[in-house]
């Protein structure tokens, strides 16, 4: 349970509002077909889906900018899409969404990576990816520090947003760290299997169960299995925070020199569970942001992402929506 009062949630959330919040790393478009079937095709023993809507939405490190604005706060992404279709729906997007797209660099050799998604009756039934993944090269990675350096002294807090599409190069990871450092800003990191321990001493590091199991060559299964990962990315990532995210059994928190807590997730009916990471990166960063201490944090960015996974789609988490159900809960 949160440890804070209904009056303090109250204060923290006007503290949410206005904080600026970067987001670098690996930009992306989602899209979905949405519709029903009612026959198999003739040419193959697979279903017709009679569409009904098509629509596309933020996905990736635009995701969480997206939560991170839904949350009150000032989102400044930065990172890299194609000159394509796709790359014009992400800036009609950010413009609707009031998201500034000055940090966003147009590359004409890379396509804007895009997850198109058919659902029928309700059901993720394909999902079709366009991307490429080689990394991004050395004039790209100096447009991006730049751009950081330009506003670094209006941010409150990074987030680095690794989906292994090339943006985060080890190079990028290490001067963006460094840069931050330098100005004490938080820098929370939502890591992927490559580059995993490149992230060294940030403020927050969160990698999920199957992501530290690859990355360790190891299986967490026990208690002392969870202790053990987690004590051990603490001492090899030098990072003030470890949160190892469990799925249903919660997020295990780590600090150097405490013990490990334990953040319990809320039983829901879970609908989809596409960009619940995006909302708990995005909501533990906009707390930690607002003064939370790293338990309160955690939690209610544990239960944003349960509130989301709710949801059929990628959606982002409402303010009011999260902390009404918070103070809901500890009423």
């Amino acid at each position: 349970m949160i440890s804070t009062t209904l009056d303090s949630l109250k204060k923290l959330k006007k503290k949410f509002y206005n904080k600026r919040v970067a987001v670098i790393g690996d930009m992306m478009l989602d899209c979905y077909y949405w519709g029903n079937v009612n026959r198999i095709s003739p040419e193959a023993p697979v279903p017709v889906i009679e569409v009904d809507d098509e629509f596309s939405r933020f996905g990736g490190a635009l995701n969480v900018a997206h939560n991170i604005t839904t949350l009150g706060g000032i989102a400044f992404p930065v990172g890299v899409i194609g000159n394509d279709n796709e790359g014009k729906i992400l800036r009609r997007l950010m413009k609707e969404a009031k998201i500034n797209g000055e940090g966003i660099i147009a590359e004409n050799k890379r396509p804007t990576t895009a997850k198109t998604r058919v659902i029928a009756d309700k059901q993720h039934v394909v999902r079709i990816d366009k991307e490429k993944t080689h990394a991004i090269d050395s004039k790209t990675e100096q447009k991006i520090l730049n751009a950081l350096k330009k506003d670094i002294k209006k941010i409150d807090a990074i987030i680095l947003e690794d989906y292994n599409k090339g943006v985060l190069t080890p190079n990028l990871i290490s001067e963006i760290i460094s840069i931050a450092n330098n100005e004490k800003k938080i820098v929370t990191v939502d890591p992927k299997f490559h580059n995993f321990f490149a992230y060294q001493n940030v403020t927050v590091f969160k990698p999920n169960r199957k992501e530290t199991e690859d990355a360790f060559g190891i299986r967490i299964k026990t208690a002392k299995d969870v202790t053990n990962a987690g004590e051990k990315l603490l001492e090899r990532l030098k990072s003030k925070y470890v949160l190892l995210t469990l799925g249903a059994e919660g997020i295990a928190l780590f600090e150097k020199n405490k013990s490990e807590r334990r953040v319990p997730t809320k039983a829901r009916k879970v609908a989809d569970v596409s960009g619940a990471g995006d909302t708990v990166i995005s909501t533990l960063t906009m707390a930690l942001t607002a003064g939370a201490d790293i338990y309160d944090a955690t939690y209610l960015a544990n239960f944003a992402g349960g509130l989301v996974c709710q949801e059929v789609g990628i959606v982002p988490i409402e303010i009011d929506n999260l902390f009404n159900a918070i103070m809901d809960e500890i009423k």
